[in-house]
């Protein structure tokens, strides 16, 4: 199994770009929201617990960023917690302004994301390797954390294999 110095790494090579990495800072949090909406309206009451894809889909998702490394695991694990609970939220109004917000926010941040690669003059780390789409939200909270002088050993290990 790779490592997050190999995903994030591998991920990485395909936005080495400051604009592309600033449009993905913006249009990945808007589609992970988007997605957390759009998964929200399907739900099951099970022993008195509301269950819905985007909950399964999170919980997923939490313990594989778990499994790479514990703290940005967990920041992940409560931003993905905080995108449910928005998601749960918003699935509750009528379905038009459901579907406007989740379709809305998926398709606006894929502007964004491709208006990045325009400027990297790059396709999409996806493209090559389906991952890219689990990889991208870590890579962002990765990059905010990198910025703020977090994580030094694992953004240095990631940056001399550019070197």
């Amino acid at each position: 199994m790779k490592t997050i110095t190999d995903h994030l790494a591998s991920y990485a090579a395909y936005h080495r770009d400051r604009r592309n990495i600033l449009t993905h800072l913006v249009g990945i949090p808007m589609i992970v929201v988007a997605i957390m909406i759009l998964l929200s309206r399907p739900t099951w009451l099970i022993s008195d617990f509301i269950l819905s894809p985007a909950i399964i889909v999170s919980a997923v998702a939490a313990l594989f960023y778990l499994k790479l490394d514990i703290v940005l695991g967990v920041i992940m694990t409560l931003l993905l917690g905080l995108c449910v609970w928005l998601g749960s939220h918003v699935a509750l109004l009528e379905t038009s302004l459901w579907l406007a917000w989740g379709i809305g926010l998926f398709v606006v941040g894929w502007i964004f994301q491709f208006i990045g690669h325009y400027f990297e003059g790059r396709k999409p780390a996806f493209v090559d390797d389906i991952m890219g789409l689990a990889i991208g939200p870590l890579f962002v909270v990765a990059e905010v954390v990198f910025m703020l002088g977090g994580k030094k050993k694992l953004h240095q290990a990631i940056e001399a294999r550019f070197k």
